[in-house]
């Protein structure tokens, strides 16, 4: 049959990434002490095209996928899963970025009855001029952590009481190859910089803890990201990070909002 795909294109446009989007995968998932798990994850994947090549051919992405998706690696293994992309689509360059949830198993803070908390997460990978002199590759491990902020202004100025909200803190952090950082411990810094933790269960005896630990332990959004780009600048495996806090306010129909990239 006519393959089109490989006809030549005579634009001079060279493209930087091309592939699929949205793809939903199984995949395999270490956990730092349990067993391995399958998550639901939701794949981009992507080679550069040369100028002179009209199309790529989007079922190779999901052949490799659909390859890769049950080693036994944390997560898979990103970098040999693009590199098999690039040489089967015979590119230089490549790209993926597994989007998946992942769950916790958490205590509540007095009953110490557990349930699984959800955490958004993903893997991403770019490797640039494979198989040259100057081959390029980056990981990026990001985790968005729901958490609780209770306004230190507020407390301050009102006879009772003071707002609260829940907030959201985005990380996104590179490290070398040789080095691993588990979802779980950084979750868990992520956590311990806010006002308090969420949980996915409480008891009465639970709530009450939550609320008067969130007002003994007041912070801003600026805090907040202040505690985190802490936290990170003591880890010596992270070569770089982004930090981004968002509080959805409660007296407000806007968010409060900071970020902080390092690296």
């Amino acid at each position: 049959m006519k393959d089109v795909q490989n006809q030549a294109d005579s634009r001079g446009v060279e493209i930087q990434k091309v592939g699929v989007k949205g793809l939903e995968l199984p995949f395999t998932v270490q956990q730092k002490d349990a067993e391995d798990i399958v998550i639901y994850s939701m794949a981009t994947v992507g080679v550069s095209l040369p100028a002179h090549y009209k199309g790529t051919h989007m079922s190779r992405f999901v052949e490799v996928l659909n390859e890769w998706r049950s080693k036994d690696t944390l997560g898979i293994d990103i970098k040999g899963c693009i590199e098999t992309v690039i040489e089967r689509l015979q590119a230089k360059s490549g790209y993926l970025k597994l989007e998946f949830k992942y769950f916790i198993d958490k205590k509540s803070p007095v009953t110490g009855i557990t349930a699984p908390m959800c955490y958004d997460c993903f893997f991403e990978g770019v490797l640039d001029n494979y198989g040259e002199d100057d081959e390029e590759y980056h990981f990026y491990l990001g985790v968005k952590v729901p958490v609780t902020t209770l306004c230190p202004c507020s407390k301050e100025i009102s006879k009772y009481g003071a707002h609260n909200q829940r907030a959201i803190v985005s990380v996104k952090v590179t490290y070398p190859e040789d080095e691993h950082i588990w979802i779980e411990d950084l979750v868990k810094d992520i956590e311990r910089s806010a006002s308090c933790e969420l949980y996915p269960l409480l008891k009465r005896e639970d709530e009450k803890y939550v609320t008067e630990h969130a007002y003994d332990n007041p912070k801003f959004v600026e805090d907040v990201l202040r505690d985190v780009v802490l936290l990170l600048r003591k880890n010596d495996v992270i070569d770089s990070f982004e930090v981004e806090c968002e509080s959805f306010e409660s007296i407000h129909n806007h968010s409060a909002w900071a970020y902080q990239q390092e690296g």
